[in-house]
């Protein structure tokens, strides 16, 4: 019997890795091809997309989507992992915020901006992941990375907290924009609470809690979206069946009939008549190029 194909969108609660979730789930669902998009701290709730079976195939590019976050941030303290989880590492004073400064914050840190990403990361430095050296003790350099910040709003709380909501590009740590944000305030700053409230085209309201999942009987439906409807936000091309058939045999000829690609990099879908997905492709000079067939 073949298992669940497509994307399931998960509320991870505070507590559990993204791994573990997927263990979670792999478990409970009994499915061999399991995977998730955009990890999120333990610490950090909500929507955690989850791909299974076919729907793997779409992590590719579904990792590239835009993301969207609430949370809050403290001022006057720095923590080694910068947010709630770490050891305190220094303190500061703070120093009266207005709403005006707030503006300006939000529009220095708004477009592209260079950040430097944190040690406590999966990023690896020869086949080492820094979390590993900083628990160690160990700090190594890092290239700062340009991310690109397409909304930010900050709000004054008590005492001395900042809560905020941003939509970010892949690549983006809010730990470090929060720990940004307390020195262009002339303080230290960490990660209190985090919330991803959107994942390119997916909405929070349309996730299930994670409980919910683990609580279904064998045979209830999941509430899965297919990979249709989990690509529905890219340009789309309908073919016809001979025209689907010979994408899926891998012949490329047909492509150059489709009209004209919009940028370098653009990614489109290519579905059949009855709304399947038949593949994704990619614009390599303004020329179509089959990226994964379906």
């Amino acid at each position: 019997m073949a298992g669940p194909d497509g994307l399931l969108l998960i509320d991870k609660p505070p507590g559990p890795t993204s791994a573990e979730v997927v263990r979670i789930l792999k478990k409970a669902l009994q499915v061999k091809k399991i995977g998730h998009l955009g990890t999120l701290d333990p610490f950090a709730s909500g929507l955690l997309p989850i791909c299974l079976g076919a729907g793997t195939k779409l992590s590719q590019f579904l990792m590239a989507e835009q993301k969207s976050y609430a949370g809050t941030l403290q001022l006057g303290v720095e923590t080694d992992t910068l947010d709630c989880t770490g050891t305190v590492t220094r303190t500061a004073s703070v120093p009266a915020c207005t709403p005006t400064q707030l503006r300006k914050i939000e529009q220095r840190f708004m477009g592209d901006y260079w950040q430097t990403p944190p040690m406590y990361s999966a990023l690896k430095r020869k086949g080492v992941p820094l979390y590993k050296l900083a628990r160690q003790g160990i700090e190594v350099e890092r290239e700062p990375r340009r991310v690109h910040v397409s909304h930010l709003a900050l709000t004054l709380g008590e005492p001395h907290a900042i809560h905020f909501s941003v939509s970010c590009s892949k690549g983006a740590y809010i730990r470090v924009l929060a720990a940004d944000i307390g020195v262009a305030l002339n303080s230290l700053a960490h990660l209190t609470s985090l919330r991803r409230t959107a994942f390119g085209a997916f909405t929070l309201d349309q996730a299930i809690p994670l409980s919910q999942v683990q609580s279904l009987q064998p045979g209830q439906p999941l509430p899965l979206l297919s990979s249709a409807q989990a690509t529905q936000s890219y340009r789309t091309f309908v073919v016809s069946a001979p025209e689907a058939a010979l994408i899926r045999h891998g012949q490329q000829a047909f492509l150059r009939t489709l009209p004209a690609a919009q940028a370098t990099g653009e990614t489109a879908r290519i579905l059949s008549a009855e709304r399947e997905l038949i593949a994704i492709v990619t614009a390599e000079q303004e020329t179509w190029k089959l990226a994964r067939v379906f």
